[in-house]
């Protein structure tokens, strides 16, 4: 069973990606999101792995980060929503949009992805709200890091604006690290309703009420205080 691809990028399609890991193709199926971030073609990049093994084909499906491999197999075991139809979820809503979505029970959001209408979408939120509360996502990847192929091209346009040390140069080589998303903060602020007694699903449900409410403001310190607001209407 795979379970995670790092190689050379060889072509980007609409839905997938062909890794070439030391001269064999693997083509990978993904999210747009996830089809984004990657670097271009001749770039090295890895993805995280979920293998379906069915009679007549195995399928791979590549993940930017934990938090979308988790979703995707959260929205699978849902009726009426298969493979593509959670790939294509993915390509519109964030994990921590999906979370914000399921939080609010917004199925407006949902019915955005191709193939997902209103029964889909009502099932959804019914079926992975609790479950929803309790997924651990860990970080979510922030757009496409610089590879040591995207570098040099980089460092080159930089150049011709400013001259930079060999020190400079030399860390443009290096990746930038993924940047943790709100994502986490909200499963904080959940945390710490649980705490102070509430259930984890009401205060999945309050906190997501609060990050609509919050606007930008989406520190832990204003989603209790708002989940809390929302708790004792």
């Amino acid at each position: 069973m795979i379970a995670k691809l790092r190689g050379i990028i060889d072509f980007i399609g609409e839905d997938s990606v062909i890794i070439d890991v030391n001269g064999v193709g693997y083509l990978v199926f993904a999210s747009r999101r996830t089809l984004s971030m990657l670097p271009a073609k001749g770039g090295e990049a890895g993805l995280m792995i979920e293998t379906h093994v069915r009679e007549d084909h195995i399928h791979l499906y590549g993940f930017a980060d934990n938090a979308e491999k988790q979703w995707f197999s959260l929205l699978t075991t849902v009726q009426g929503v298969g493979a593509k139809v959670a790939l294509a979820l993915l390509s519109v809503l964030s994990p921590t949009d999906l979370l914000r979505a399921l939080a609010a029970q917004d199925t407006t959001a949902l019915c955005r992805a191709p193939g997902i209408g209103p029964k889909v979408a009502t099932r959804i939120v019914g079926e992975l709200k609790d479950k929803a509360a309790r997924l651990n996502l860990g970080p979510v990847a922030a757009p496409a890091p610089v590879t040591e192929a995207a570098a040099p091209a980089k460092a080159a346009s930089k150049s011709k604006k400013t001259p930079k040390s060999s020190d400079d140069a030399s860390a443009n080589t290096e990746s930038v690290e993924p940047i943790v998303d709100d994502g986490v903060v909200l499963a904080d602020a959940v945390s710490a309703l649980v705490n102070l007694g509430y259930g984890r699903s009401e205060a999945f449900g309050a906190v997501g009420k609060a990050a609509q409410l919050a606007g930008d403001d989406k520190s832990i310190d204003t989603l209790i205080r708002l989940g809390l607001k929302e708790l004792s209407a």
